[in-house]
């Protein structure tokens, strides 16, 4: 192995990606992983920077066959009055119709192209130099943290310890389960918390639920059933299908990540990484995506001598558009924290203005 090569650390969204966009411009790259995640069969939205993103990876057509498009968003009381709706087809357009789709059908997309993965066991200080499982040790010229909010690579950049619970929620209940009819993206908000439908095709869909005011999300399941047993039909109708299959259900903490740098010399961190941020507004992958696809640009528009200057030089074309995203979602965030009578009072008015101000600038190329 040269030091022509670069490293990816971790086969997830991002670390994928970015193999593939490295494959498709001749830059050779190795992909090494510790372990496989636990959620590998839930779902996933795409927004439409997210859907342009992968078509510039060469992958459109492919996620045109996968999952289910998502044409219209309603945002509703928990007692089922429409707030507000958006048309995303009237705003994204046809080429960038947002998508959900299953997260390992996304996964396998990006896998074919993007090489193998293998199985690291130790790193040198500097993450250069790797020994893997079956003995072999190498050496690498440039190294890409896509390990997400844990991130090993993270461990020597300044502020690797920037990690953050989430202001909308500390945790939230993933799972997927029967349509009960639910014909668009639609999420119900109360008091307690949010509960999010998507369907991923005609007979199921994808469900989010989790606090708002940053309020705890019990480990238990019984969690989900005290705080949206009256919410309406769909909802109930929901919980009750999974109501004996706790072992489809996960639980996980919704965790920020904040740095001041995103690199420090031949290394470089990309999408959860370098700014997971709680999903309002679906951007962990849309993000990862645009990073792997801008750090590509980059290594191979010079030659591995020169890759120090890489990671200053990526961190200026992502800055801006990431803390759009961060600024967004912590915007929101507040939001839903206002006393309940007032929020669901405001949002018919504000609710389509913050949707177009979060995702108006990523309409924009990356």
């Amino acid at each position: 192995m040269t030091e022509e090569t670069v490293l990816v650390v971790g086969g997830g969204i991002a670390g994928l990606a970015l193999a593939r966009a490295l494959h498709r411009r001749a830059v050779p790259v190795d992909v090494v992983e510790r372990g496989a995640g636990g959620a590998g069969g839930l779902a996933i939205n795409l927004p439409g920077n997210a859907v342009r993103a992968f078509e510039e990876l060469g992958l459109g057509d492919e996620l045109a066959r996968i999952g289910r498009p998502t044409r219209r968003r309603e945002y509703r009381s928990a007692g089922g009055k429409l707030l507000f709706a958006v048309d995303e087809d009237e705003f994204w357009g046809p080429r960038a119709r947002p998508r959900c789709v299953r997260r390992s059908d996304l996964l396998n997309l990006l896998a074919d192209g993007s090489g193998k993965v293998r199985q690291a066991a130790v790193s040198s200080a500097d993450g250069q130099e790797v020994t893997f499982t079956d003995g072999a040790r190498e050496r690498y010229g440039f190294v890409v943290g896509a390990d997400g909010v844990h991130s090993v690579v993270r461990g020597g950049l300044p502020g690797a310890a920037s990690v953050r619970e989430s202001l909308l929620s500390a945790a939230s209940w993933r799972f997927m389960a029967p349509n009960p009819g639910v014909d668009c993206w639609t999420v119900w908000s109360g008091a307690g918390g949010a509960f999010l439908l998507i369907p991923v095709d005609d007979t199921e869909v994808y469900a989010y639920a989790s606090a708002t005011r940053g309020g705890p999300v019990g480990a238990d399941p019984s969690w989900l059933h005290s705080t949206f047993g009256d919410y309406p039909a769909p909802v109930r109708a929901v919980l009750d299908s999974v109501a004996g299959r706790p072992e489809s259900l996960f639980h996980s903490p919704i965790e920020e990540v904040r740095l001041p740098s995103w690199s420090a010399g031949r290394r470089v961190l990309i999408g959860d990484a370098a700014h997971a941020t709680a999903p309002v507004w679906a951007q962990g992958a849309a993000l990862a995506v645009e990073d792997a696809l801008v750090l590509a640009d980059l290594l191979a528009d010079v030659p591995a001598d020169d890759w120090e200057s890489v990671g200053s030089r990526y961190e200026q074309r992502r800055r801006e558009r990431v803390t759009h995203v961060q600024a967004a979602t912590d915007r929101f965030s507040r939001a839903a924290a206002l006393p309940i009578w007032l929020r669901d009072r405001i949002l018919p008015f504000l609710g389509p203005r913050i949707y177009r101000e979060a995702y108006g600038l990523l309409r924009s190329p990356w």
